[in-house]
């Protein structure tokens, strides 16, 4: 990710048929307001909240190829690369 945040098209894109969930940060405090623990939003509009808010999405988001590690996970990551 650049200095640019992600527009919905480009999350929904990296996303792809993954759980969206995992997407979020349940660290944000948007995420703990909200409730989206017990009640998370549906696809769409978790999209449309983690472009508009991009602390809601979980990093760093780590690729290497088609696989891909959620949040900070050391031992994740070095599997990965």
């Amino acid at each position: 990710m650049g200095t640019e945040p992600l527009a919905a098209a480009e999350l929904d894109q990296l996303i792809g048929e993954r759980d969206y969930r995992e997407f979020l940060n349940p660290r944000n405090e948007l995420y703990r307001e909200r409730g989206m623990k017990d009640r998370p939003p549906g696809r769409a509009d978790a999209i449309k909240l983690m472009a508009q808010h991009p602390n809601l999405i979980r990093r760093p988001i780590v690729m290497r190829g088609s696989k891909l590690v959620l949040g900070w996970d050391e031992e994740q990551i070095e599997r990965l690369m």
